[in-house]
């Protein structure tokens, strides 16, 4: 009898929320899960994945050494949409599958965009904090709504397409910077999407928000040259990677006051130092990379990898791969 496959877990997340997911698995491999409760370096990864025939990250460092040091896995399974994390060049050349989940976490993400903008407009982490002190100043809080402002999204993919859905229903003028505008054409009309240059979209919005992949061009694409064009009242909202904005250019605008207020969900170092400048202003929301965490979708994402994961390793071809060229060899 041939021995089952078996699969390593390192995603935290991954199963908790729908244990049915690990049953799919179960179903065709022996599972392991990672023991180290943080996400795995290089070196770790090495001593790990020789040993199965499938692996599902989250933000594990699965570089092009990682692959190279197995000449049994078959499928990297991404816990998510991101794939900066992974060496997909390597994977390919190596004829391991790279599946990911590129949609079904999208709401949640585009409702805690809107959390944040909301809460960062409106003061409310401050005035919560100041409430449960005791103390009683609503004046300190002065916000400002969005109801009618411009929204600059950048990025149209489906989060950002998402975005701009409920920016719709906050009568908002809005605008996008986006690889391939003449895709989008049909969701443009309905939504009411102005198409624009990255440098129209920073001069002209209230409210900046980030739903591009990390890649070498997006890399640091919010700069001090980019910051400087923003409006002094804007808002910049960052739930893609927290490389895409220079983290000291930003520190230092805030510190300036040259833009109102960021809040982020992701960090050029994750886990961020606790010494961050970041924690120490005012005009900063932090959360730990949490956008997708919600029920729904971390439950939507476990069924669909578990699936593609399962069809990868049975020889058939996942919904959602990264490097289909690998399957059709």
């Amino acid at each position: 009898m041939k021995d089952k496959m078996k699969v390593f877990i390192s995603s935290r997340s991954f199963g908790i929320a729908c244990p049915e997911a690990i049953e799919i698995i179960k179903s065709i491999a022996e599972i392991e899960r990672s023991t180290f409760g943080r996400k795995l370096n290089e070196k770790e990864l090495m001593d790990i994945v020789p040993y199965y025939d499938g692996i599902i990250v989250g933000m594990d460092e699965v570089t092009e050494k990682v692959i190279y040091s197995s000449n049994k896995l078959k499928v990297i399974a991404k816990h998510g949409i991101g794939l900066d994390n992974i060496d997909l060049n390597a994977a390919t050349k190596h004829g391991v599958i790279v599946t990911f989940v590129p949609q079904e976490n999208a709401e949640s993400v585009a409702d805690f965009t809107f959390c944040l903008i909301l809460a960062l407009a409106r003061k409310i982490i401050n005035a919560h904090l100041s409430t449960i002190k005791g103390e009683w100043s609503p004046l300190k809080f002065v916000g400002k709504e969005i109801y009618g402002k411009t929204l600059g999204i950048i990025g149209l993919g489906s989060i950002g397409l998402r975005v701009a859905k409920r920016a719709k229903g906050f009568d908002m003028r809005i605008l996008c910077t986006t690889a391939h505008p003449e895709k989008h054409k049909k969701e443009a009309e309905i939504y009411g999407i102005e198409f624009v240059n990255l440098e129209t979209l920073l001069k002209e919005s209230d409210i900046i928000t980030i739903h591009v992949p990390l890649t070498p061009e997006t890399k640091g694409m919010i700069g001090s040259k980019e910051l400087s064009l923003m409006k002094k009242d804007a808002l910049l909202i960052n739930t893609a990677r927290g490389p895409i904005i220079d983290e000291k250019a930003l520190i230092e605008a805030l510190k300036e006051k040259r833009i109102a207020g960021a809040a982020l969900d992701v960090f050029e170092k994750e886990p961020p130092d606790k010494d961050n400048p970041l924690f120490k202003l005012e005009n900063v929301i932090v959360t730990p990379h949490m956008a997708s965490y919600t029920i729904e979708a971390l439950s939507r994402v476990d069924l669909t990898l578990a699936q593609d994961l399962v069809k990868a390793l049975k020889g058939e071809k996942p919904k959602y791969i990264a490097n289909p060229q690998v399957f059709e060899k």
